[in-house]
């Protein structure tokens, strides 16, 4: 991964550009990290092929098989990283998904435009925390900040976060994304920090990594006396349900459910109470797994 020259070039084709961005994603891909094309704004380059579905519309992840879902479609595979440049041409950048092996790369973000010393921050939580920051790679960005690359144990999930470990310090987990050093974005270029562009992410310290990973929220347990009478009300709500509004009446109602600790004991009366107005099961079982989703965000 080559050190880049930091200033950006206006003039510039769009095209020459792209190529420049897919020459980068590829050379990243070889490395076991997926990517996906990004525009000048650091956002993803492929509109999304459900951006005029109905907001009730279960969330697809890419099962649809198109295009255009973020870092879900993320890859390493050189053939489908062609085909997504291809459908963003006007591409300047690609973006390094977080989280998948095998690197199972977390990105530490010492953001600088707070105002904060971002990078000071992090050398108190380690001398508090008795950890040190190995040798790794490191990605300067066009504000002045930095990106550190560690990686993480596959059975650990790192969510993403914004200052919950200091001011001016974000993590990029599971489901997030770094922009990749070469990419071109319109407040200038990313470039590996000289002396790390050889090195592979190391390992997260222990006690960072127990900082990034919350505690476990604790279970809570229905009380059976009222289960029975409000999954009674919430299935009879989605029984209820006219033509055009099953969708919407399910997702209210497994909503409900989750929120109270009913989620998975009413999953199976709020399916078939779904069925019976008219969804398919994959229909009604995809919308429930969207509420889920939902009410346990943190």
């Amino acid at each position: 991964m080559a050190t880049t020259d930091r200033q950006p070039a206006p003039s510039a084709p769009t095209t020459s550009l792209a190529t420049l961005a897919l020459a980068h994603a590829l050379s990243a891909a070889t490395r076991g990290l997926a990517v996906i094309p990004l525009s000048r704004t650091k956002l993803p380059a492929l509109p999304s092929p459900h951006r005029d579905d109905p907001p009730w519309t279960p969330r697809c992840h890419g099962e649809c098989g198109l295009p255009g879902h973020g870092v879900y479609d993320a890859t390493t595979d050189p053939r489908r990283v062609r085909a997504l440049f291809a459908a963003a041409p006007r591409a300047t950048g690609y973006g390094i998904a977080c989280g998948l092996p095998p690197h199972h790369l977390i990105g530490v973000d010492l953001d600088t435009k707070t105002g904060t010393d971002s990078s000071a921050s992090l050398r108190e939580l380690a001398l508090r925390h008795l950890f040190t920051i190995p040798d790794t790679v490191v990605v300067a960005t066009p504000s002045g900040g930095r990106h550190v690359w560690l990686s993480g144990p596959p059975d650990v999930v790192v969510p993403n976060s914004a200052g919950r470990l200091a001011p001016g310090i974000d993590i990029r987990g599971a489901g997030g994304y770094l922009v990749g050093p070469g990419s071109r974005t319109e407040h200038g270029v990313y470039a590996t920090v000289p002396g790390t562009a050889h090195l592979t992410p190391a390992p997260c310290p222990p006690a960072l990594l127990r900082l990034l990973t919350p505690p476990p929220r604790p279970q809570r347990h229905p009380d059976p006396s009222r289960a029975g009478q409000h999954g009674l009300g919430l299935t009879q709500f989605v029984l209820g349900a006219h033509q055009g509004q099953r969708n919407t009446r399910l997702f209210w109602a497994a909503c409900r459910a989750y929120e109270s600790g009913l989620g998975d004991t009413l999953t199976d009366a709020l399916v078939d109470a779904a069925v019976r107005t008219g969804l398919t099961e994959r229909e009604a079982r995809s919308t429930i797994a969207s509420a889920a989703r939902l009410t346990s965000g943190p």
